[in-house]
């Protein structure tokens, strides 16, 4: 579900967003996450899943799904599977489920699979690494809609998130509308030095004193 913050969101670049992050003190960025399936720029409100290890003790349900049944269209489904380095914490049925409801895209903080699958299909899936191990007998879900933690970054539901080339940037929902001030701040001054650049502007010039002092706090 599209609201104005999300909008906003998905006009900048994480790029913008981290740097904004930095400016404000604040932590969200995440390195060592990349798309393995239909790579593009995505941006929405999380909906959280925690995996951990397979145990006769937890309720028999495919992980993932409660939580794709529960997003809002636009929702970004972020998954913690710390608990291998193998198992995939998300597959290539639950990319068509998550299309079929019009979900942003998924990011895993550890592997996933089928990624020619969500390609296909143009679902776009960040994750740690692709695997073809089944998480059936290694990994189950123990919770969903609960705060996770994703490359050191404590992530709750409803907080924001935006991933592209450059990385997966998470924005506290409590701080969402100082960091995405700061963030368009950055953006436009960017832009007008790219347009500086390009009009033969020499870059020694267009990035020299002021572009040091773009995260100064004010």
């Amino acid at each position: 579900m599209s609201d104005a913050a999300t909008e906003r969101l998905r006009k900048i670049d994480s790029c913008a967003v981290s740097d904004a992050l930095d400016a404000l003190g604040l932590k969200g960025t995440v390195k060592g996450i990349g798309a393995i399936a239909a790579a593009r720029r995505i941006a929405g409100r999380v909906q959280t899943v925690k995996l951990g290890p397979a145990s006769g003790n937890i309720p028999k349900r495919h992980l993932c799904s409660a939580a794709v049944d529960a997003a809002n269209e636009g929702d970004v489904i972020v998954i913690e599977n710390l608990s291998t380095e193998i198992a995939a914490g998300w597959g290539g049925i639950l990319s068509r489920a998550a299309k079929t409801k019009g979900l942003a895209g998924t990011i895993v903080e550890g592997p996933a699979r089928d990624a020619d699958e969500s390609d296909d299909i143009g679902y776009p899936v960040y994750a740690r690494s692709a695997t073809s191990f089944t998480a059936r007998g290694r990994i189950a879900e123990h919770a969903w809609d609960i705060p996770i933690s994703v490359g050191g970054v404590d992530v709750e539901p409803g907080d924001m998130v935006i991933a592209d080339a450059s990385g997966v940037v998470f924005v506290p929902r409590a701080s969402e509308t100082e960091v995405l001030d700061k963030a368009e701040e950055i953006a436009a001054r960017e832009a007008a030095m790219a347009a500086a650049v390009e009009a033969g502007k020499p870059v020694s010039q267009v990035m020299g004193g002021d572009y040091e002092q773009m995260l100064a706090k004010k």
